[in-house]
């Protein structure tokens, strides 16, 4: 008679122990940047050995890739089934997410510098934040589309740019409240930005800012 193996699950402590070398890591790359910061500095955090981070994370790369994860895994723990909303719901998602931001500097500063890191040659974390950005830009415009269905309106074709720029502010924003955090209110000036995004796309008003084409020099 063949036994059935027994599926393996983590214990509580392994679990602990594993958070509490994410919420280190997230600390070190943050602050240091992933080439800088090692693992002995993570090991060093936490109290273990070098080869202890690796029995739990295999490789740096692969704690990196867990660390990211776990970033975006924070995001969204208090929503229901863990799946961010459509329609509305998606851009109050997204100023609530600014406001949580403001209160863990630790977690966006880890975001910015190794988002602004994987823009380099084969770093790691390219394709993850690659396919993060072509993710949420994808959730974006169908949000915005279940927005103009929802108000009889043919989804105009401000949706996609519309949708890159809003990432764009939220994260260019999070980078100025890093530096001057007593002059940027990072919450209020995201919920700002993104309600005058949406807006515009859904009451859009004729262009103030739109650039004259330029003039062809006189000839003499």
């Amino acid at each position: 008679m063949v036994t059935a193996r027994r599926q393996s699950h983590p214990r509580p402590q392994t679990l602990a122990r594993r958070r509490d070398i994410l919420e280190a890591a997230a600390e070190i790359f943050g602050s240091k940047g992933y080439t800088n910061g090692t693992l002995s500095d993570i090991a060093e955090q936490v109290n273990m050995t070098h080869p202890g981070i690796l029995h739990h994370f295999g490789s740096k790369d692969q704690l990196l890739m867990e660390v990211l994860r776990f970033r975006d895994e924070t995001d969204v723990q208090n929503l229901v089934d863990q799946h961010i909303p459509d329609g509305i719901e998606f851009f109050r998602h997204l100023v609530k997410t600014a406001f949580t931001n403001a209160q863990r500097a630790g977690i966006v500063q880890a975001f910015v510098v190794l988002s602004a890191e994987s823009v380099t040659d084969d770093h790691p974390a390219r394709d993850f934040f690659m396919d993060r950005y072509r993710t949420l830009r994808g959730e974006a415009r169908h949000a915005f589309e279940v927005m103009c269905a929802d108000r009889g309106l043919v989804p105009p074709d401000t949706i996609a740019p519309a949708s890159a720029a809003i990432l764009a502010v939220m994260d260019g924003l999070q980078v100025q409240w890093l530096l001057d955090p007593t002059n940027v209110d990072l919450a209020q000036a995201s919920e700002f930005a993104i309600e005058a995004i949406v807006a515009s796309v859904l009451e859009p008003r004729a262009a103030i800012l739109t650039a004259e084409a330029p003039r062809e020099p006189e000839s003499v």
